[in-house]
């Protein structure tokens, strides 16, 4: 997704954006790591309580873009996002 390079491009310039992001990418790298560790099944629903958490803070990321208008609010569906793949994203972005 080419929106979390426009993301980091931004976050260069912009320190609040910058700690929204390192907190995003923090969720984004444990949500992954659970994820391809889970086993079976999750019968304490952890890695769905991660995936909550993840969401909650990427809502929060991309509100706040949003408003300072680096990324079209169109692009910022959540709703519509793929929370698997773009947990992904963010870990192999903010990793390179």
């Amino acid at each position: 997704m080419p929106m979390i390079k426009e993301i980091i491009k931004y976050a260069a310039s912009d320190r609040e954006l910058k700690m929204l992001l390192d907190k995003a990418y923090d969720y984004a790298q444990v949500y992954v790591l659970a994820k391809q560790r889970q086993k079976g099944c999750d019968g304490m629903g952890e890695v769905t309580n991660l995936k909550d958490e993840f969401q909650t803070v990427l809502g929060e990321l991309f509100e706040y873009c949003k408003n300072k208008n680096y990324i079209s609010a169109d692009l910022l569906l959540l709703d519509a996002l793929d929370i698997d793949s773009l947990s992904i994203e963010m870990f192999r972005e903010c990793t390179s």
